[in-house]
């Protein structure tokens, strides 16, 4: 038969599993400390159960964990990790270190389904969706990596666990491969996983998810985990996101601004739109301008950043001169929207923005 696999799990569901199998709830709570808290990798290592339930969960359960196949090193120090799924399948993921952060760039889905003409990911098509733990366990093999490169800075759980927690990433942005949206289903569940405090406690204002627009899910997604949105924007007009972004046909610019001017924000919380900069396509004469129409009217509830085309072989499109980009973000800040320029972070290892994608298995 089939195992479950535990760590497919939030605590409230593996607190129901379970009952179901005949066992008092909390024996579902201390087995998943013990996986996500105490990263146990086996269910001999959780001395606290009893030997005969131990006996029954080896039989009936599993704890499943991804393989790093390779990791690049960039030479502003980012990392572009190539992980091994259980059926044969690849991700990447990417850990960016800046200062004081640790940010780990994380994927939901094998391919993508949403066909943006700029991302080299969209080249592949969408293979499946990953599981709930498929997403979480990139963090677990980021922080190993972490610890093996001498990186051993921790950092204090949530304020509900304080020291019981120690994490070394600070930041997450589910921004890797895939439409996190698309998955909603594992998103979130793996989102519910990460911010338990009886897990990793992570902080949900220090995750971010990124949607190419999806907006049904978008609410869903706020109501349910409280987590930072970001929306990829990519064009100051209908027309032209309709030919870089299919998805405009479902979701136009006009209704993603009006739902961002319903959310019920927290004071300084903002909504962040993504701008990639494609030279001659979305930086034109009078583009900046467009842009602040559409930004201007629910300006305090968000913020902007430009990110310069990040190429690859088969894209038809070429980065702009930063002069551009900057004269953009310049425009948009006279007219009072918070306007940053995010730089290219291991475009040498096609680890930047736009660029993920398996070479490995492609070849």
């Amino acid at each position: 038969m089939n195992r479950e696999k535990l760590k497919n799990h939030t605590v409230e569901s593996l607190r129901d599993l379970f009952k179901s199998w005949g066992y008092p709830a909390f024996r579902g709570t201390q087995v998943f400390q013990w996986i996500w808290r105490q990263r146990a990798d086996s269910i001999a290592d959780m001395k606290n159960l009893p030997q005969k339930m131990r006996d029954d969960l080896e039989a009936r359960s599993e704890i499943p964990s991804l393989k790093m196949v390779e990791c690049n090193l960039a030479a502003d120090g980012t990392r572009k990790l190539l992980i091994g799924l259980p059926d044969g399948e690849n991700v990447e993921s990417v850990l960016i270190p800046d200062n004081e952060r640790r940010t780990l760039c994380v994927s939901t889905q094998v391919g993508c389904a949403m066909g943006c003409t700029f991302c080299r990911t969209a080249t592949m098509g969408l293979k499946r969706h990953l599981e709930p733990w498929e997403i979480v366990d990139q963090i677990l093999l980021a922080e190993k990596l972490l610890t093996s490169v001498g990186d051993s800075r921790e950092i204090s759980g949530g304020p509900s666990q304080r020291s019981k927690v120690a994490r070394r990433l600070t930041n997450l942005v589910f921004m890797g491969m895939g439409e996190p949206l698309h998955n909603i289903e594992g998103t979130i569940a793996a989102l519910k996983i990460l911010t338990s405090s009886d897990g990793l406690d992570f902080p949900p204002r220090r995750i971010t998810v990124s949607s190419v627009g999806l907006i049904n899910e978008a609410r869903r997604l706020l109501d349910e985990t409280g987590v930072r949105l970001a929306f990829s924007l990519n064009a100051p007009d209908d027309e032209r996101r309709s030919k870089i972004m299919p998805v405009n046909d479902r979701f136009s610019i006009g209704e993603i601004m009006e739902f961002v001017a319903t959310l019920p924000l927290k004071r300084k919380e903002r909504v962040t739109f993504e701008y990639v900069v494609l030279a001659g396509l979305n930086d034109r004469d009078g583009d900046d301008m467009k842009l602040v129409n559409w930004l201007r009217p629910i300006g305090e509830r968000l913020k902007i950043n430009l990110i310069p085309f990040n190429s690859f072989d088969e894209s038809e499109f070429k980065r702009p001169k930063l002069e551009r980009v900057q004269e953009l973000q310049e425009s948009l800040r006279r007219h009072g929207i918070d306007a940053f320029i995010r730089r290219p972070r291991g475009d040498d290892i096609l680890a930047a923005c736009g660029q993920l994608a398996l070479d490995r298995q492609k070849n």
